[in-house]
């Protein structure tokens, strides 16, 4: 998934985006609500991971900006008060979660991977297509009961492959999804990940290049 943390202490937003990345996730991050909004404008974020007391713009305020423009990406708002009516008050502004620091970082990434989940549409625990099984909580992939060990990068790719349920991913999609705003547009990592996935997964091919579109899990 493509995860934005934004959190204004750059050693605990480094922290959760290194964690994150672990869990084969693409991160961004961002220090402050005005950076946020503008990386929210130009990206297709899944989860972000939003601190409430932000500077320049208030995090209440860039959930508000969120739920205003109906983004599709998921909300888990972060907060040092441990108050009820404080996380009461988070979830009513459109949060979909809401975690109290400190925390522990495998909450942190079991509670992404949760809303991750709750993508529209919805997408399931476990993904399974032409006798591949991913798990993703797990990181596990078998392919007709074989398992397949893959780096993060080609987990992440597949993950959005199987996501797709057979339509055709573009180049441009998986880019977007399983690498982060650093990644060169002009790059060919796409195309070489692909390849890699298709050699780990064996015989019969099972991922197919659709010319001109994309790739696709038939």
């Amino acid at each position: 998934m493509r995860v934005l943390v934004v959190e204004d202490e750059p050693m605990l937003a480094d922290a959760m985006a290194e964690w994150l990345r672990e869990e084969t996730h693409a991160v961004d991050t961002a220090h402050d609500g005005a950076a946020a909004l503008e990386r929210i404008a130009v990206n297709d974020y899944d989860v972000i991971v939003l601190d409430r007391d932000l500077p320049r713009v208030h995090g209440d305020d860039v959930c508000r900006e969120l739920v205003g423009s109906e983004s599709a990406a998921r909300v888990l708002m972060l907060t040092a008060a441990v108050e009820i009516d404080d996380r009461v008050a988070g979830l009513s502004l459109g949060a979909d979660d809401y975690l109290t620091k400190p925390f522990a970082f495998p909450e942190l990434a079991a509670r992404v991977q949760a809303l991750g989940r709750r993508a529209r549409p919805a997408v399931p625990p476990v993904l399974r297509r032409a006798g591949i099984t991913l798990d993703p909580a797990r990181r596990e992939v078998f392919r007709d009961g074989r398992y397949v060990p893959l780096s993060k990068k080609e987990f992440a790719v597949l993950t959005e492959l199987l996501r797709a349920d057979g339509a055709v991913v573009s180049a441009e999609h998986l880019l977007e999804k399983a690498w982060d705003e650093h990644a060169d547009p002009f790059t060919g990592v796409v195309r070489l990940t692909v390849l890699k996935l298709r050699r780990k997964l064996g015989d019969p091919p099972v991922v197919g290049t659709v010319p001109g579109a994309g790739y696709r899990i038939a």
